[in-house]
This record gives C-alpha cells, structure tokens and sequence, in this order.
C-alpha cells in the first residue's frame, strides 16, 4: 500500500518584519572611517539635496532575529520540496551546480553594457547553447532575449510583421490561424502585433481536420502558431500536412514548443515544416521557475526570418565573440540587454550535463510515467480524461476533468487543489482559461518523479475524491494543515485593499494618520 503523507506544516505567529525589532537593534556595528580616509575623500559625500532630513523607516532587528524571521517563513512554504507533478509549466530539478554556476562573479558582477572584449565567456555560453539548440530544432539563429512563452509567442508575431512589411505584403497578411487548444499566448501575442486571430475548433481526433485548415488559410494568412503535443496530451501525426497547406498558401509557421518534453530527442521543427519555434528554459530545460519572474522563451528560426529577430544577436568570428548590433531589419528588443542570461546559463549546464542520449532518455521517461499516471488515474471514479473517445497513448502529460465528481459532491477542481496541500503535496496545475474541459487538472510527471511519488500523489487524488463523498465540506474548506486557510480571492479586485509595502499597509488598513500625511 502506497503510504499517504501524515502531513501538517509549520505554523509560527510571525509578524512581518517592521512590527518586531526595537530602536537601536543592529545585525552589525561599523567602526568609525579612519582618520586617513576621510582626509582623503570628506565627510559629506552625499550630496546636500540627496540627503534625508528624517532617517529611512527601516526594522532594527539583530542579525539573529532577521535570520530567525526569514527561516520562520520559508519554513511556512510548502514549495517544491513536496510532490509537484505540475502540467503545461513543466517542473524540473534545478540543479545546485547550476545554481553555483550562476553566482560566480565572471557571472554575477559583469554587465551587458562592459565592453565584448570582457565578456568572451559569457557570450560563449551563449552561442554554444544557440548551437545545442539548433540541433534540436534545425533552426539556424536562436535568441534569449524574450522573458518567456508569450514574449517568444509575441516575438514571432512581431518578427513575421516585419517580414512581410518588408516584403510590402503587411496590408493583406493580416490573420493567424491557431487552434483552440493552442496555448492562449498565441493569439493573444497575434492579436496584440495587429493581426486578426482565427481559431479553429477541435474535432473528431482531438484537433483541427485538414480540411479546416485549408478553410482557414488563404492569401490573408501572414502566420499559423501551433503546439503540438497540446495540453490534453494529443500529438497531431499531420502536422508535416498542416506546415505544407500553410506554405503553400504563402504562410510562415511557428511551433509552439512549450510542450517538448516528450518529444525532445525525437523530433526537428525543421523537418516538420516550421519556420519558426521558441522553447521555455524554465521547462523543458531545468532552469528555474520563480512566480513567473525568472524566464526565458528561446526563439528559433530559419535564416530567411533570421534578419528580422531582436537583437543584438551574439555571432562568433575567429576564436572571437561579438554582438552584432547593425540590424537595419530588425523588429527591435521585446527586452532588454540580451535577456535573462543566468537562466541561459542553468539551461546549458542542465543540456550539457543531460547530453543528447540523456535528453532523449528523458522524453522516454517522461511519455512512460505520463501513461503509467493516465491508467492508474482511471480507475479512480468521478474522473475522466480529456477527448475519452480517443483510445490512444496520451504525451507527457494529459488533461484530466472532476466534472463527474463536481456534479456529485459539489466540490470543485480548485477545492481539490486546496485540499492536496493538506497532504503535503503542491496543488496541481488547472488549465489555461477558458476551460475547455469541466473542472479541469493537468499532471505532468516528466523525468524528475519517481514511480513511488507518482504512486503517493495518484493516492492522494484518490483519498481526496472519497473524501468528497464522504466529508464535501472538509474539501471545500480546506486547506487545514498549512499556516494560511483559504485566500478570498475578492480581495485581490479591490485595489483599497492591497498592500504590497509597509508604507501601503499603514495608509490603507492600520489607518496611519502620519502615512497620509495627516497632522
């Protein structure tokens, strides 16, 4: 029997950091400049109208008691340590030699505006990972400057303006096709550079037919923006047929790679027909995913498309590394210096340290615990898969609905979510909006889990949809066994409410006369 975590997080009655401390607490006391020094430099180094009149309100604690505070917080955080089986944002181990990797100073304290003389390390990194890339993909120039999947997304929109621009074609390629399932950084990217979206529907076999494709494009088409496998776990086998009718009705193509993981290794966006393509390092490539801080959307493409990307774009010459900044065609940054480079730099450690047997390893993993999830998922009553009618093996990851359950019990997908933290286990990832499929849940297990955490988070699933019966307002109600209960989310549409600074905090809800400003 798989044992269900007998879980219940730390709990501390902290305060936030300005209500504890007291006048004149320090971490550290500093020795008076030495005589010679202020000879040297003065005194009065700031100058008069820089210079406070009141002094900064800041806590005055001691360094124990700011060690102590922090360590009280992250000890509330459930995090990545649980069980976290999130789809479509697929979650991988971050490496600590990675993360090493990235603090050292020829890291950390170089600045893309040094000189390129002093920078040969970085910006090798950086075309060597271009190249790793490319031979994935058969793309010819990759770039990292956009901060994510719907930046790469609205960098192919913006580099296929300019292309046709260029080509004096803008004023009648004016539509993208997509199709419904398509991750909505698609058309929201197309519509946002100015391009009409149509969407197709999903029909018999889990996506758009041929023939609704070639409904769809004509000499109007500037684009079509596709991923494939989608979210529900449904890989087209006519996506070479989708880039030819698109080509031949003169449109560029863009892959929407954000689902690679099983089909890394195994597949070239190039042989399928695409111009273009972007990959998500915060997914597919073990870099880190903060609270969607921290990200990057490769983008790919041929070099017919290569001369209209933002640059500067890093080009190799000798044994030499240089930016190329003269891009007379080019659609401009979308970010920028040359985008997140640290997390470039996690994505190449991660695709060196995996290697190319080691990367298709990986996608091989990854579609078998997809699988082996799937079957176990199906025999739990009150769920069901996504397109049941399809009797075929699913991708990495497979969209799952509550609605039996939800119309049993009455408890939602985002009650079951809330519960799973009680156990100890991160809730899962729901859907992108709007929901296609009723009360939605999309695992993904990837290469990272083991079959015995797949097992424990399949019994909590499981253990949460008899509770469902047998306790609904247990469910609904929850979390119980986390510092935080349930978050009305009302309060993050009232903007009278926020309070996202100290200073915020004090004018809106403690009711600081002085912070308003009143005498």
């Amino acid at each position: 029997m798989t044992r269900i975590p007998d879980f219940h997080a730390a709990k501390w009655d902290e305060p936030v950091i300005y209500e504890i401390g007291r006048p004149g607490a320090r971490g550290q006391i500093f020795d008076a400049p030495d005589a010679r020094v202020t000879e040297a430099v003065g005194t009065d180094l700031i100058p008069a109208a820089m210079a406070r009149s009141d002094a900064p309100a800041l806590p005055e604690i001691t360094e124990f008691e700011a060690q102590r505070h922090f360590l009280h917080l992250s000890q509330m955080t459930l995090g990545m340590m649980g069980i976290s089986l999130f789809g479509t944002c697929t979650m991988k181990y971050n490496s600590k030699a990675a993360e090493y990797a990235t603090l050292r100073p020829e890291l950390a304290e170089v600045h893309p505006f040094q000189h390129p003389d002093t920078l040969q390390g970085v910006l090798e990194i950086i075309h060597d990972f271009d190249a790793i890339l490319q031979n994935l993909s058969g793309m010819d120039q990759f770039i990292f400057q956009a901060g994510g999947g719907a930046d790469a997304a609205y960098t192919m929109a913006t580099v296929a303006r300019a292309y046709w621009a260029d080509k004096g074609m803008l004023g009648q390629r004016t539509e993208m096709v997509t199709s419904v399932q398509s991750h909505p950084c698609n058309p929201a990217t197309a519509a946002a550079a100015g391009f009409d979206v149509v969407n197709l529907p999903l029909e018999e076999n889990g996506y758009p037919s041929l023939d609704a494709l070639k409904a769809a494009v004509s000499e109007k088409t500037a684009l079509i923006m596709i991923n494939n496998p989608d979210d529900m776990g449904i890989y087209n086998p006519e996506i070479k047929e989708w880039t030819r009718v698109a080509r031949e009705a003169g449109a560029l193509c863009f892959y929407d790679h954000a689902n690679f993981n099983g089909v890394m290794g195994k597949l070239s966006a190039r042989e399928l027909g695409f111009d273009a393509c972007m990959f998500m390092l915060h997914k597919t490539f073990g870099a880190p995913k903060a609270g969607g801080g921290p990200a990057v959307g490769a983008f790919g493409c041929t070099d017919d498309l290569a001369p209209y990307v933002p640059g500067p774009v890093v080009l190799k010459e000798g044994d030499r590394y240089r930016l190329d900044e003269d891009r007379p065609k080019s659609t401009g940054k979308v970010r920028e210096y040359w985008g997140n480079v640290p997390q470039v730099v996690k994505a190449y450690a991660w695709s060196r340290a995996m290697g190319a047997e080691g990367i298709d390893l990986a996608s091989d993993i990854s579609v078998v615990a997809n699988n082996y999830m799937d079957k176990k998922l199906g025999e739990i009553p009150g769920l069901a898969i996504s397109n049941p009618d399809i009797d075929a093996w699913r991708m990495e990851m497979t969209r799952w609905s509550l609605g039996p359950l939800t119309e049993e019990t009455g408890v939602t997908t985002v009650d079951f979510a809330n519960r799973m933290a009680d156990y100890g286990i991160d809730p899962y990832w729901m859907s992108h909006e709007p929901w296609i499929v009723a009360e939605p849940f999309t695992p993904e297990a990837g290469e990272l889990w083991s079959k015995e955490d797949i097992d424990t988070w399949i019994a909590v699933i499981a253990k949460i949809a008899e509770e469902a019966r047998s306790e609904p307002e247990l469910v609904k109600t929850a979390p119980h066994n986390q510092p935080v209960a349930q978050v009305q989310g009302d309060v993050f549409e009232d903007p009278a409410k926020w309070a996202m600074t100290w200073r915020a905090y004090k004018r809106k809800i403690a009711g600081d006369d002085a912070a308003r400003g009143v005498a």
